[in-house]
């Protein structure tokens, strides 16, 4: 029997969780210890996913797949598979786990067992939505999430913590209870919950008149309400400063890392490939999901940036760069390109790296000085070289220079964008200039301004524990962009195959079902 790789990533970090429940609260190096080495192990088993996976034409299809029964009375299977569209994700996810442990290691001394727990269940969960081929499923690690999540930030986080994660909290929920109604509502008209084969059987469905005209668009606009607050997308972010700038650097690490990526996961999983013919549906006044997603991925650019570049603090302005980057994201997944969705994928995972080094940064320095402003920091680059470079590298990688992992993801989403229309193109690139102000900025006041203070001792430079937690995203920062082909060739099939599916399914003439078999993918399913 083959390896049931994709359970042993969700379920490995649940028994570590589960697992340190047994140990006494006081004895907290061994807490730390055991989570380490979950996170360790999980990262080794994601690392054994990418070197199993095919990449070229192989990776348009759903591969470690495995189904086995979960409720038959509703039609719902425990199944589980990646394809090139969400591989790289489920590495992310388990490669920020070990420096989400390592940068807590001495800021966190207040209930240590609960706070690791807290961080492997948000780990199992972010990967569990990532490899459900199942709706039912998919919801079910989607609302796991939460409460871990909203437990960080609220037991562990800042002055506002409780503000801020009771905020999360309801505009979780706000988009998650239409969604768990859309999905019910798919599964009793299909018969069925898995992912790859309902495209296929909602169009059926149309076609027989079991599907109402107006349940594409109902169903797309719940499903989208979700995945918009997710990412988020504006004016749906408010809720993201907050969670960032009272979190604990290891939350704000896993949230701008990992979680924003739910949202878009799910329009290119569940929301385009189930319901591409509500994209184009006219909503009055020529307007349709469409040119408002367009629309609102290019606002989400320039004024996530615009915002940054007017903070003081700096998670704050890190948040605010998030939507930017995510506005990218959403811009390249809705120009229903080849190029704009390979684009979302790459900036997907470059934001994970950039934005977790950049919050990990802030963390370090937080611990040192006590203080996340600007202005009470200035010249690091002399007694604190190692920092300094570091930091420089993070906001480079940040703004997409040439040579660095944000530079790829940038290009083919702009070049998606232009393909969909040059307005598109330039607005995401006024976005990308906006970005370059205020992160050479926050290098210029960190790092080669003058001290608040000077009277005041100058922060230690890096120690082996945090160069252990940045030497590895460096090294990649430079993997994916000199050789960003690594993974364009295990995306590009995929893409290719759902733009393909999608704008068959949108043309009038090839009728309501996708023009690619199988809809999002061909499952080879393993029984057991």
């Amino acid at each position: 029997m083959d390896l049931p790789l994709l359970s042993y990533l969700v379920f490995v970090p649940l028994a570590g969780a589960l697992l340190l429940l047994g140990f006494p609260r006081e004895r907290e190096d061994e807490i730390r210890w055991g989570a380490l080495g979950c996170a360790v192990l999980e990262l080794a088993l994601a690392v054994v996913l990418l070197a199993v996976f095919r990449g070229g034409d192989g990776a348009a299809s759903i591969q470690a797949a495995e189904s086995t029964g979960w409720i038959p009375s509703l039609g719902a299977r425990y199944a589980v598979g990646v394809d090139g569209l969400s591989v790289f994700l489920v590495v992310l996810a388990a490669f920020l786990g070990p420096p989400a442990i390592l940068v807590s290691w001495r800021s966190i001394r207040d209930r240590v067992r609960e706070f690791h727990i807290a961080l492997l269940l948000v780990e199992a969960s972010t990967i569990g939505v990532f490899v459900s081929q199942d709706l039912l499923l998919f919801y079910v690690f989607w609302e796991l999430m939460l409460i871990p999540m909203a437990l960080l930030i609220g037991v562990w986080g800042g002055e506002r913590r409780i503000h801020a994660a009771v905020k999360f909290v309801l505009y979780t929920m706000a988009g998650s209870l239409p969604m768990l109604v859309a999905i019910l509502y798919c599964g009793i008209v299909c018969g069925t919950f898995s992912i790859p084969d309902l495209p296929d059987a909602l169009a059926r469905a149309a076609a027989s008149g079991r599907l109402p005209p107006a349940a594409p668009v109902l169903c797309f606009a719940a499903l989208a309400l979700a995945f918009a607050i997710k990412v988020p997308v504006v004016p749906l972010h408010t809720w993201l400063p907050d969670a960032h700038v009272e979190a604990p650097t290891a939350g704000s690490v896993v949230l701008a890392g990992v979680l924003l990526k739910m949202g878009a996961y799910g329009f290119l999983r569940v929301a385009i490939p189930c319901f591409p013919t509500a994209l184009t549906e006219d909503l009055g006044l020529g307007v349709t999901f469409l040119s408002i997603f367009r629309a609102l991925g290019v606002i989400g650019i320039v004024y996530g940036a615009l915002m940054a570049i007017a903070q003081t603090d700096m998670k704050k302005l890190v948040a605010y760069s998030s939507v930017s980057h995510l506005g990218t994201v959403v811009l390249g997944i809705f120009s229903l390109t080849v190029k704009g969705v390979e684009g979302a994928v790459l900036q997907m995972v470059s934001h994970g790296l950039s934005t977790g080094a950049l919050f990990l940064c802030v963390g370090v320095l937080y611990e040192r000085t006590h203080t996340r402003s600007l202005f009470d920091h200035g010249g690091l680059a002399g007694p604190a070289p190692r920092f300094a470079l570091v930091l420089m590298l993070t906001a480079l990688s940040a703004i997409g220079l040439p040579g660095l992992n944000g530079f790829p993801g940038e290009l083919l989403v702009l070049m998606g964008a232009w393909q969909a229309g040059w307005g598109l193109a330039a607005g995401a690139g006024l976005g990308l200039i906006l970005g370059a102000v205020y992160m050479l900025g926050l290098v210029r006041r960190v790092l080669f301004g003058r001290p608040a203070n000077p009277r005041r001792p100058a922060p230690a430079d890096l120690g082996p524990r945090e160069l252990a937690l940045f030497v590895p995203i460096l090294v990649f920062f430079f993997v994916i962009g000199l050789r960003p082909g690594l993974m364009v060739d295990r995306v590009d099939a995929a893409a290719t195959r759902w733009v393909a599916s999608v704008r068959a399914a949108m043309e009038p003439a090839t009728g309501p079902g996708p023009a690619a078999p199988g809809g999002a993918g061909r499952v080879v399913e393993r029984e057991y």
